[in-house]
């Protein structure tokens, strides 16, 4: 079996400042982290719920409105986001937007600091192979298929006109029937979902998002998954009822039926129960030095070179450092070698920490131009890999390497509120 496909999704529990916390982590074939996505008890999020909200008040200088999805929550509904909406109350006979409308909404963003949530008209169900929408009707295909691929799913979406439908990456390992019925299903919860809430009062929850460690699974590649292991029997059942494993499946045959506690899913990704009293999952796993060594500023590397991490209000720094690093060749190709060892990890690190906005990397100064192209290919190449959007701009007069990501969450660091080490 290729690397690639030998990825981990852990789910599990540990203890952090003495409190529960769900961690929902992912090992790369190398069974290094990649991904850390702790939760502590009690955190809930509201992404990815859709409820009946009230037009509360219109802001024409910020080109949005302000809506009430409970009587205690406000959220920030831009107007670029109000397209093809689905009213369940009109206030008015116009058909702009107006206070005391009350229409579908659905979250996209949790609050933030001093931000409200905000929320959008363009309600979005997503399946393993493709995400349907109401609001954008455009279709479209995963960049990451092959250009006959995608051609290939386009022409089948033909007949979608109603809605907008986005072909994600994993179709690449599906056949087409599987890709279809997957649509058939989510346009029959779309519309169900939108028939009830003509039934429905203000403020209704109409649909709740899955457990944030279920919706983290949804945007892997299952081509590069090799298994989803848990030590929580509830989590292991919800995992097979999401990849459609039958009770049946999960029982021995014979006069005394046995729970299995490995089952394989029609993609060929491995469901485990993990019930060793020897060693704990998190134990197994390293989740708390992964944590720890997320959460610190220094990061050393293979070489001896070591990578320093800041993150401030404006933008992340990165410098990288020679450290313990004995050059045994010319100085320039040593700081070549280092500098690509660090673009592979400073990649890593962006996704292990999810850390967004501006980036900024001081890399060793390099005097050879093509040396400096074959680092930026090197980084470029590294950055793909990230499910996230991150694009390498490029270096500044200063040779510092500019580099962006796109914001989905909180940084690691303030999903465990700040804590330099909280172990």
């Amino acid at each position: 079996m290729s690397e690639k496909t030998q990825n981990r999704y852990v789910i599990t529990r540990e203890e952090i400042s003495g409190k529960p916390c769900r961690i929902a982590a992912l090992y790369d074939g190398k069974r290094r982290p990649v991904e850390l996505w702790p939760k502590a008890a009690g955190q809930e999020t509201l992404s990815g719920n859709i409820y009946i909200a009230r037009v509360d008040s219109i802001q024409r200088n910020l080109n949005a409105a302000f809506v009430k999805i409970s009587p205690a929550t406000t959220c920030y509904l831009s107007f670029e986001d109000v397209k093809h909406p689905v009213y369940t109350k009109k206030a008015a006979k116009k058909e702009e937007l107006c206070v005391g409308d009350e229409l579908l909404v659905q979250v996209i963003r949790d609050a933030q600091k001093t931000k409200a949530p905000a929320v959008t008209t363009n309600l979005s169900f997503a399946g393993t192979y493709a995400v349907l929408t109401t609001g954008n009707l455009k279709h479209g295909v995963s960049a990451k298929l092959t250009k006959t691929q995608r051609a290939h799913y386009m022409t089948l979406l033909e007949e979608t006109a109603s809605y907008g439908v986005v072909i994600r990456t994993n179709a690449a390992a599906a056949d087409d029937a599987a890709v279809l019925s997957e649509l058939h299903s989510l346009k029959k919860r779309c519309d169900s979902l939108i028939a009830a809430a003509g039934h429905k009062s203000c403020f209704s929850l109409l649909s709740q998002n899955d457990p944030a460690y279920l919706k983290r699974l949804e945007d892997l590649r299952i081509d590069e998954l090799e298994e989803v292991v848990t030590d929580d029997p509830e989590i292991f059942e919800q995992l097979c009822e999401k990849f459609h494993i039958s009770p049946d499946q999960r029982m021995t045959f014979g006069s005394v039926p046995v729970p299995i506690h490995v089952v394989t899913t029609a993609e060929g990704v491995r469901l485990r129960y993990y019930d060793d009293p020897m060693l704990s999952l998190p134990a197994l796993y390293g989740i708390k030095s992964a944590l720890s060594e997320a959460l610190g500023a220094r990061v050393w590397l293979k070489s001896g070179a070591y990578l320093v991490i800041e993150p401030t209000e404006a933008l992340t720094v990165i410098d990288v450092n020679t450290g313990k690093n004995v050059a045994k060749k010319a100085a320039q190709e040593n700081f070549l070698a280092v500098n690509k060892e660090a673009a592979e990890e400073i990649a890593r690190q962006l996704r292990l920490r999810n850390i967004s906005g501006i980036v900024i990397v001081d890399f060793i100064n390099l005097e050879n131009k093509e040396a400096e192209e074959e680092l930026l290919s090197v980084f470029r190449a590294a950055l793909k890999k990230d499910p996230v959007p991150a694009q390498l701009i490029g270096m500044t007069k200063l040779g510092l390497a500019e580099v962006t990501r796109k914001k989905t969450q909180k940084p690691l660091h303030e999903m465990l509120n700040g804590q330099a080490s909280p172990f």
